[in-house]
């Protein structure tokens, strides 16, 4: 479960936000809550992560330069600079809100075309950051999102919220 509170000035996004998740197989229960800064062309500038589970608490930060290079704070405290292939905009797996920042950034919402993006992704439970290429095809019956976790056909809001993601989340 995903809950968000999202502010928008023009393509700016301020948004705060917590995803739970029961145990699985692979994966520990666990809550992370997140706060996120975009600029005003809806790329990623600042993304703090705080998860938390029956073992531990863990913290991450991530925040773009005016170089476009990230800087990565990981939870033991280490930093690192790196230019994770150009990327503008962060995807955390397990959240429909993330797919919307490059939806949104690249107007794909409004047209019919196809992207590949490179994301920094971040993994949960485990805080591990990695450089990845998404892809968005948008199509009369939503966008097509081709991800490291998933291939689905999000549908999406006039705004370029995710509606509703098929296996993953559906908004109430």
């Amino acid at each position: 479960m995903e809950s968000v509170r999202v502010q928008l000035s023009g393509n700016r996004i301020k948004a705060y936000g917590r995803i739970v998740s029961a145990a699985t197989d692979s994966a520990p229960a666990f809550s992370a809550s997140y706060d996120l800064v975009t600029d005003e062309s809806g790329a990623t500038k600042r993304l703090s992560m705080t998860v938390t589970s029956a073992e531990r608490e863990r913290q991450l930060s991530i925040a773009r330069d005016e170089e476009n290079m990230w800087l990565v704070q990981d939870h033991t405290g280490q930093t690192s600079r790196a230019a994770f292939d150009g990327a503008l905009d962060v995807d955390v797996v397990f959240s429909p809100f993330f797919n919307a920042l490059p939806i949104r950034r690249t107007g794909l919402h409004q047209r019919l075309d196809s992207v590949s993006l490179p994301i920094v992704y971040v993994w949960l439970p485990d805080l591990v950051v990695a450089p990845v290429t998404i892809g968005y095809t948008g199509a009369a019956d939503g966008i097509k999102v081709q991800s490291p976790v998933a291939s689905a056909t999000m549908t999406v809001d006039s705004d370029g919220f995710i509606v509703d993601y098929p296996g993953l989340a559906e908004r109430i």
